[in-house]
């Protein structure tokens, strides 16, 4: 599914933009990180996308199609896991497929294989509060690919977890995107876990939130995390860190 958006920008204050003039175009199966400074609304792009706000000007298309609300053909993973604590991980995973009206037979199928590609097959039948951090985690990511989203949308998921926990799910969605080959975008603040990841790392400017840059990532498909000791990705994690503190610096000085 392709993505387009055309000169989008958002104001939930009239004369006040959080983003303006974004033109973008994402291609079916790419995995892009969004990084910047704090409020340049990386976040805000993600609900323009999602269709949880409409944009103030431009249009957000999927497949030429104009997004005018929530769909499960997107899904949404934020920082924190958000799951209902009275439902078991399976009942978690199978609530959108509930939603659909999806039959039983083909929602316990469908939750089984999500579970065990998350790692949680032997977790099915517990409840939320005996999992840690990492594990509910696991469960919201397996509850938005449920209905077999065409884009991926991921709010820093993993910002709140330790690193070792954290390395473990970056590892973890890597993989499950080369698997399901979903479209995928990611905001982080993390600017190791965005080259690590992502195909191309977008850098957002502030006042008003801009594409300052789009960087292509050169690293392989298939990454480990030895790939973070590369030359290549040192130089790429330096070269997208000064960006994001040039544009921290530049919205200071404006402040």
């Amino acid at each position: 599914m392709t993505l387009r958006l055309e000169g989008v920008g958002k104001e939930f204050t009239p004369g006040t933009p959080v983003l303006a003039g974004l033109d973008l175009t994402i291609a079916p199966g790419e995995f892009v990180c969004v990084v910047g400074a704090s409020g340049s609304g990386k976040s805000t792009l993600l609900s323009l996308v999602a269709g949880l706000t409409p944009p103030t000007t431009g249009r957000v298309l999927l497949d030429g199609d104009e997004v005018t609300g929530p769909g499960p053909d997107r899904g949404l993973v934020f920082q924190t896991a958000s799951l209902y604590p009275w439902r078991s991980v399976a009942r978690n995973v199978a609530f959108g497929l509930e939603s659909l009206g999806i039959p039983r037979a083909r929602r316990e199928e469908r939750v089984g294989r999500l579970l065990d590609e998350v790692g949680l097959g032997g977790l099915a039948t517990a409840l939320p509060g005996r999992l840690s951090g990492g594990q509910q985690q696991r469960v919201a990511i397996a509850r938005a690919l449920a209905c077999s989203p065409r884009v991926l949308l991921l709010d820093e998921p993993f910002g709140a977890l330790d690193v070792q926990t954290k390395e473990d799910m970056q590892l973890l969605i890597r993989q499950v995107w080369l698997d399901v080959s979903t479209t995928v975008i990611m905001v982080t603040h993390d600017v190791e876990e965005a080259v690590f990841l992502g195909q191309r790392v977008l850098v957002l400017s502030c006042d008003p939130g801009r594409i300052a840059r789009d960087l292509p990532v050169g690293l392989p498909a298939a990454r480990s995390l030895e790939d973070k000791r590369s030359a290549e990705f040192l130089a790429l994690r330096a070269e997208v860190e000064d960006l994001v503190r040039a544009e921290h610096r530049a919205h200071q000085a404006r402040v």
